[in-house]
């Protein structure tokens, strides 16, 4: 492939990606929505204008703008916040995993799916993307307590999802014949490895970065942390997510030479998230929306129901305002890499199953990523903590 044509596309590329964003800034569209909207057009089932070398790196794009949303993340959980909305976090997250997996395990049992599929569906809907939840946060400016616990929600309930998983795959491995030790084994080097390697990172970045000149690290300095982060873990075999969010939060907490620690990071990663989300477009398949059948409709629905049950419980334990009440749970329904990625360990897991897991998974992440970052973008709306488009305008 001629490297002009490469470099033309990626120029165009991230000039939609602009023109995305002008866009969302004018009209009440999450700019997530347009650029996988874009990238399903350019791509194999709309126009397949996009050269194919491009597509070959989007799982390595996809890598990289992810390990660096969970440095962002982790950078969140500083003690000052915790001590101030963790409680809150850590009840409203506990109760939406808590009833999601119920749900999603009970209403599948109820249509009478395999029990391994009730099980493995429900701990996959916990997830939630931090990606999209993140950049819809960035483009409509939201500030205060809602938005902060909706970003520390996020941050933390990845890691219950993957604890969740986890003790599912040890429940469903049983039922399946595989053995206790096994199962185990994989879930406690899946979980406690990446909290290993985040910590191992994490503790020497925050002593060494801001060193070099005084004040927040150099961008080199932050992007190496991530990099080094992700590349480690996905070598290992443990959750990068998990890890940079680990790491993140080490550096955020003991760092105190420096107040923002990856405010770097924020400068260079809106180029990659473009890519990243037209990337995702432009693998989506529209055969994919018709296999769904009543397992992805059933998914879907339960879902919605079990978030905005979830939300709405969570909020009321934790003493939380009645439109904090309602909007919690519409927040938190954007959903795409750690579910996928969970889909595949039960895929290779349970090849003999007569529904295919990662296919359910892939299909409504569809819907999901398209539907999600909208709800998410009114709740800030709603709870006035971002200015509507054309607010301020006469």
């Amino acid at each position: 492939m001629d490297a002009g044509l490469i470099m033309i596309a990626l120029g165009a590329v991230l000039l939609v990606g602009m023109a995305a964003d002008e866009i969302g800034h004018r009209t009440r569209l999450p700019r997530v929505t347009l650029l996988m909207l874009v990238g399903f057009v350019a791509g194999k089932t709309g126009l397949d204008v996009l050269p194919e070398p491009i597509m070959a790196w989007a799982d390595f794009l996809a890598k990289v703008a992810l390990g660096m949303v969970a440095f962002l993340l982790g950078g969140r959980l500083t003690r000052e916040k915790l001590f101030t909305g963790g409680p809150s976090i850590l009840v409203v997250s506990l109760a939406v995993v808590a009833i999601t997996t119920a749900i999603v395990a009970g209403g599948f049992a109820l249509l009478g799916f395999h029990a391994i599929v009730a099980l493995v569906l429900a701990a996959i809907a916990t997830a939630t993307d931090p990606a999209a939840v993140k950049d819809v946060v960035q483009q409509t400016g939201a500030r205060g307590p809602f938005t902060d616990r909706v970003l520390g929600i996020v941050a933390v309930d990845d890691l219950w999802g993957i604890l969740i998983f986890a003790v599912m795959l040890i429940v469903a491995g049983t039922l399946n014949g595989v053995t206790l030790d096994s199962v185990i084994s994989d879930a406690f080097t899946e979980i406690f490895g990446a909290v290993a390697l985040g910590v191992a990172v994490g503790l020497p970045a925050a002593w060494l970065t801001g060193r070099i000149s005084p004040g927040d690290p150099t961008q080199a300095e932050a992007l190496g942390v991530v990099f080094l982060t992700t590349g480690l873990a996905i070598w290992l075999g443990v959750s990068f997510l998990l890890a940079g969010i680990v790491a993140g939060a080490v550096v955020a907490n003991l760092a105190r030479h420096h107040s923002r620690p990856f405010h770097e990071v924020e400068h260079i990663e809106w180029p990659f998230m473009i890519f990243f989300f037209v990337l995702a477009g432009a693998t989506l398949e529209s055969e994919r929306l018709a296999d769904i059948g009543v397992a992805g409709a059933a998914y879907i629905g339960l879902r919605i129901i079990s978030r905005l049950a979830g939300g709405a419980f969570g909020a009321k334990l934790a003493g939380l305002g009645a439109l904090e009440r309602q909007w919690l749970g519409p927040a938190l329904l954007p959903q795409a890499g750690v579910a996928i990625g969970m889909a595949l360990v039960a895929e290779e897991q349970f090849p003999d199953l007569e529904l295919s897991l990662l296919t359910v998974a892939v299909s409504t992440t569809i819907v999901f990523e398209l539907i999600g970052p909208i709800l998410t973008q009114e709740a800030f709306y709603r709870t006035g903590e971002a200015p509507k488009p054309g607010a301020g305008e006469e």
